[in-house]
């Protein structure tokens, strides 16, 4: 069987708690997503130094590399799209294909060493892009694809709940 691709609208995490992972919004401001980020990291170096990193629980499942993968690449992508919303003003979003991205990026074929550098490097850009926010842009609008509004603050609310969730996803 296939992974199942997630179609539902996270955005209700920008404004309350998630019930499976305990993500909490409330008080996540552009100034605490560098340093939960941050925090985040060593966690996900011991996720993709398990033996078994490359197995799925089950075949509708990804691996726990797959998710590191996907993980690497959403700390790139909320940074180009926090500078997007820095510089430009109420930029639109383009949707972001996960599932595909995974399938085109081979994620469970990649060197889980090298995704731990990549995943490194990508969530500490990130997270010195949101520590550089000032408290006077953080209500900087953006809007997803489906013209969904993001401010900075619940983009970065949005963001750390992915990167959160996918470490409860893993058992991290």
């Amino acid at each position: 069987m296939a992974i199942i691709p997630d179609t539902k609208d996270w955005m209700w995490v920008t404004g309350r708690s998630c019930p499976d992972c305990g993500f909490d919004p409330a008080g996540v401001t552009p100034a605490t997503v560098g340093p939960a980020l941050r925090a985040a990291v060593p966690r996900w170096h011991q996720v993709l130094a398990r033996p078994q990193v490359r197995e799925r629980p089950d075949d509708s499942t990804w691996s726990p590399l797959e998710y590191a993968s996907h993980v690497r690449d959403v700390c790139t992508l909320f940074r180009s799209r926090l500078e997007q919303m820095l510089t430009q003003e109420d930029p639109g979003f383009a949707n972001w294909d996960a599932d595909a991205a995974a399938v085109d990026g081979r994620y469970g074929e990649q060197d889980p060493a090298e995704v731990a550098r990549q995943l490194e490097a990508a969530a500490t850009a990130t997270a010195s892009a949101f520590e550089a926010v000032t408290p006077e842009q953080w209500q900087r609008p953006g809007r997803r694809s489906n013209g969904t509004p993001f401010t900075v603050t619940t983009l970065g609310s949005y963001f750390l709940h992915e990167v959160v969730h996918h470490m409860y996803d893993v058992g991290a």
